[in-house]
């Protein structure tokens, strides 16, 4: 009987550590794929309009001037503007942009974009100050990537996660609502995985493939091509715009975020089919 019991034993251990093997080498299958697109260029799988049907762009002044009609006759359900960066920094077409949009059906969002080189309190005054209320709007989202040098010698997890608390801290209290994070995969592993960000609704950044993560928002390509902007700022020239996809359908949209339906004369054909 022993002998028997313990038969059954290496069995149980050997189906354990097969499982357990073919697991992980699922797992270094999938990565492997992944860095394998990355490493040639593939562009990402484009999201599935059926399944993810609410189509948006985010924009700052790299876009140069915009004609929201434009992008609305586009089947745009959303756009995110850049308004403010640090402590200091404010978008020099934010105003432009957040006055023109309110002629569309598109329902907008201001970003701040996150400085690891200054405090939560202070940064959150700059957005607060130049973005005003934001009735009948998205939630206020922050931009929390690397930059510059940050990528190479990021800054702490306790030092980024107290500027980066205080920020969401101030936001909340004066919208009453959780902002978004907007994170790229680094940020996300290093700073927002296991930092208690769970309530807060997720912008995921991944032009390769669809986020493995949870996210409500992703922006699948930096090189979307769309009529309604002149792509011409100062010196600098963007054919470009930022390409997003909300996680759900529109009335789940609306209803997330608590925003307003809208004349539907001031709405995107639904029946047409979404640029991707």
């Amino acid at each position: 009987m022993n002998q028997f019991l313990k038969g059954r034993k290496i069995a149980y251990g050997r189906l354990i550590i097969f499982l357990l093997i073919a697991v992980i080498l699922i797992a270094v299958g999938c990565f492997g794929f992944r860095m394998l697109k990355i490493y040639t260029g593939e562009p990402n799988a484009v999201p599935d309009p059926e399944k993810y049907p609410v189509m948006g762009v985010d924009v700052s002044r790299y876009q140069g001037e915009i004609d929201w009609n434009i992008l609305e006759s586009q089947d745009v359900r959303f756009a995110f503007i850049k308004a403010t960066e640090g402590s200091s920094h404010q978008d020099p077409c934010f105003a432009l942009n957040w006055e023109n949009i309110k002629n569309t059906g598109i329902y907008a969002g201001a970003y701040h974009f996150f400085s690891f080189e200054s405090s939560g309190q202070t940064q959150a005054q700059n957005f607060i100050q130049t973005v005003g209320g934001l009735d009948d709007k998205l939630p206020p989202v922050v931009d929390f990537e690397f930059y510059g040098n940050y990528a190479e010698n990021p800054l702490s997890k306790s030092e980024t996660r107290e500027i980066l608390d205080s920020l969401l801290a101030e936001l909340e209290e004066y919208y009453h609502v959780k902002p978004i994070i907007y994170i790229t995969a680094k940020t996300y592993y290093y700073y927002i995985l296991g930092g208690g960000y769970s309530d807060y609704p997720i912008w995921m950044r991944d032009t390769y493939t669809e986020p493995m993560n949870r996210w409500n928002f992703w922006q699948y390509s930096d090189q979307g091509k769309l009529d309604g902007y002149d792509g011409i700022q100062a010196d600098h020239t963007e054919v470009c715009i930022d390409l997003n996809v909300y996680h759900a359908d529109f009335e789940t949209f609306l209803k997330e975020f608590s925003l307003p339906a809208r004349d539907p004369e001031n709405q995107p054909d639904t029946q047409e089919t979404a640029i991707y």
